[in-house]
């Protein structure tokens, strides 16, 4: 039925790689020549988290970043119908033992991500490992492409926990004795009245929301950033960085500045693959 009900969206995923890149490419060159899809946003952004780097260093960037942007936007469509083999070869992980350890010793993981890399090819993770992999989203108002998300999201096993229940889904699992493998995406700008944490991070303070430490600290699970490395067009590395796996015994200040200089490593080493086209500096101490 939902084959039927999504049937447009089947039919693009049934295209070769190839043709998909060159649908990303006409594309991006349409939001970065034509539309100028949040230019000034990304402008912004790169400038004041890299004020050692000149124009030109800014505009390569710049447009790198639209080209990967473009490149996992089309690349998400393909998981509704790539093979388990295919997913594999393009979707590898670095260090696996370090989660086949947890496993062992019967702890669940958060993946304390963000919007760095190809963050919806994590769906691929099942494929990998044998922990419950879950993710934490906010339902779409448009019900159609809700229901789209995901189906493109759940394929292979996991399991969508809407935000505002994902603690207590959480809280169910362990209960359940099923160790869980869960992402968060944690560097959105937080809501003004939201708990937070001030962080310089990308040379600017910048507010971090709290909610992966608070989890972590709650069901005492192990916290990994899941940096990305990009071979080539279509290829993802995942590597698990650890930042704790005694969340109980630290700070969450302590945990968000080691996440904060996590996720800036990763971004310097490749700082076309973060999205900046969000506006993550909304929010400010003066204000």
């Amino acid at each position: 039925m939902d084959r039927i009900k999504y049937f447009p969206f089947y039919l693009f995923s049934l295209l070769p790689f190839w043709v998909i890149y060159l649908l990303s490419d006409l594309t991006c060159f349409v939001l970065y020549r034509l539309v100028r899809y949040r230019r000034a946003v990304v402008r912004t952004n790169l400038r004041l988290s890299f004020p050692e780097k000149d124009m030109a260093e800014v505009a390569l960037i710049e447009k790198a970043f639209y080209g990967h942007f473009c490149d996992q936007m089309f690349e998400s469509m393909k998981v509704l119908t790539i093979s388990e083999k295919v997913a594999k070869r393009r979707f590898t992980i670095k260090n696996p033992e370090l989660v086949h350890h947890y496993y062992q010793q019967g702890r669940s993981i958060i993946l304390y991500s963000g919007h760095f890399g190809n963050w919806e090819w994590t769906s691929f993770l099942p494929l990998h490992f044998s922990h419950q992999l879950t993710a934490f989203y906010k339902p779409l108002s448009n019900r159609y492409y809700d229901g789209l998300i995901k189906r493109i999201r759940e394929r292979f096993g996991l399991i969508c926990l809407t935000s505002n229940k994902g603690y207590k889904s959480l809280s169910q699992f362990k209960q359940d004795q099923v160790l869980t493998m869960s992402l968060l995406l944690s560097d959105q700008s937080p809501g003004k009245d939201a708990p937070k944490e001030w962080v310089n991070f990308l040379n600017q303070e910048t507010a971090f929301v709290l909610g992966a430490h608070h989890i972590a600290k709650k069901l005492d699970q192990v916290l990994f950033f899941p940096s990305f490395r990009k071979p080539r067009r279509g290829y993802y590395e995942l590597e698990f960085i650890p930042i704790t796996d005694t969340p109980k015994t630290l700070e969450t200040r302590q945990v968000v500045s080691t996440y904060a200089k996590v996720l800036e490593g990763a971004i310097r080493t490749s700082p076309s693959l973060w999205l900046w086209s969000h506006r993550r500096w909304k929010l400010t101490l003066e204000g």
